[in-house]
């Protein structure tokens, strides 16, 4: 799904609101997201996942055409790791009744 689908999904599920004010709220969020992950911060959406940053050390490469040696810098990478619901929910397992439940524990 690309971003301009899912902004014209939900501009179709909710009435309320204008193509456009859904464009600017999905860009807002994302936004948001990236910045926070790249102070460092982790940021965690209950039931759908935790995204975080990872730094990937320096190291050295090879060129797969030529198998020279490349030396490859350090950089940092976006993770995702999906929260229990979204992997209940990818594998067929998700029941509503269970979200009830998660709530009611008080996290």
């Amino acid at each position: 799904m690309t971003k301009l689908e899912l902004i014209s999904s939900l501009t179709r599920t909710n009435d309320v609101f204008d193509e456009y004010k859904v464009s600017e709220c999905v860009n807002e969020i994302f936004d948001y997201l990236a910045e926070r992950v790249n102070n460092g911060e982790k940021v965690e959406i209950r039931g759908f996942g935790c995204f975080s940053l990872r730094i990937r050390q320096s190291r050295v490469g090879r060129n797969p055409k030529t198998g020279e040696s490349v030396n490859i810098p350090e950089r940092k990478v976006m993770f995702f790791k999906p929260g229990k619901e979204l992997n209940l929910r990818i594998n067929g397992k998700y029941h509503p009744s269970q979200k009830d439940q998660s709530e009611t524990d008080g996290f």
